[in-house]
């Protein structure tokens, strides 16, 4: 095979030749993807592997392990309450994913139909929640909900005092609680992506809309939320992910309670690896938990791809 230079003349490069080439070119490729390949193995699939291996056994971490096979998972999911810590994770992807993909999107669709000033602004302001410590989150709705804080100040200021009540540690209201703190965390970051996203819709489309006599709400469902479907797919997956691996913002607030009210399976997974020392049980948990984000993330792909 020959290769031509720009003069014109032809050079010939031997099958040895062209050989080498191509081994020094996959060295080189090689060498690039092993350091995150390493760490890809050594940090993911090495505990994973170590965790399902864990599953299989009875063990307190100290003592002598005991050999039970796949009992740990069928006692995960005939245990009331472990699935009692299922039906409130599921409850919670209301307030994470439902209600914070909802509003961003009729938000976007008023800012993309009828642009405002100061646009990025009110990005930086809708994001600030997630650039703040989880920590910091929760201690500040702690004292935003207790028995004397604002929000129950507002409510008796306005004449309302019959409703208020501690919030994160009444055994109705607790949960709901939990999941309004949710849906303020998670509605910046799904108003920041289709806001970004808005700007690629050609404003066109909502002029030709308006010519075929589509008024506002037609508008939003024929033009914004088409043309942000992927960008929904994003933010439906990250958010269901967030909702059902929810850790650091219940156990800084309830630690699962009153009395296994706000208990989560993420926080359950946590009392069983280090409170009772049950880690054969919690491994068997945190994979079937891990299973079921991992099913439901690769559904809403699978669908939205159909669609």
């Amino acid at each position: 095979m020959h290769s031509f230079r720009t003069d014109g003349e032809a050079i010939v490069l031997s099958p040895r030749r062209r050989r080498h080439s191509g081994v020094t070119t996959q060295k080189v490729g090689l060498v690039y993807i092993a350091p995150p390949l390493a760490l890809f193995v050594f940090g993911i699939l090495v505990p994973l592997g170590y965790g399902a291996y864990i599953s299989l056994w009875r063990w307190d971490g100290i003592t002598q392990a005991t050999f039970v096979g796949f009992d740990n998972y069928l006692d995960a999911v005939t245990d009331p309450l472990v699935l009692q810590a299922f039906a409130h994770s599921f409850f919670l992807v209301a307030f994470y994913s439902a209600i914070p993909i909802c509003l961003g999107l009729v938000l976007t669709g008023v800012i993309a139909r009828y642009p405002l000033r100061f646009t990025g602004t009110w990005r930086v302001l809708l994001f600030l929640p997630q650039v703040l410590s989880i920590v910091v989150v929760g201690v500040a709705w702690q004292w935003l909900l207790a028995a004397d804080g604002p929000v129950n100040q507002l409510l008796r200021l306005v004449g309302l005092g019959g409703l208020t009540r501690v919030w994160l540690g009444d055994f109705v209201w607790a949960l709901p609680a939990q999941g309004a703190i949710g849906a303020w965390l998670m509605s910046g970051l799904c108003m920041v992506l289709f806001l970004s996203a808005a700007q690629n819709i050609d404003h066109e489309l909502y002029d030709a809309a308006a010519v075929d006599g589509a008024g506002p709400v037609r508008e939003f469902f024929a033009v914004t939320v088409p043309s942000l479907r992927r960008v929904i797919v994003v933010a439906a997956v990250l958010t269901f992910t967030v909702s059902l691996n929810n850790f650091g913002l219940i156990w800084v607030t309830t630690r699962g309670g009153p009395g296994g009210a706000t208990q989560v399976v993420a926080t359950l997974v946590y009392e069983r690896a280090f409170v009772v020392t049950q880690l054969g049980s919690a491994s068997a948990l945190a994979l079937l938990l891990g299973l079921i984000v991992m099913a439901i993330s690769l559904g809403i792909t699978r669908i939205s791809r159909e669609d």
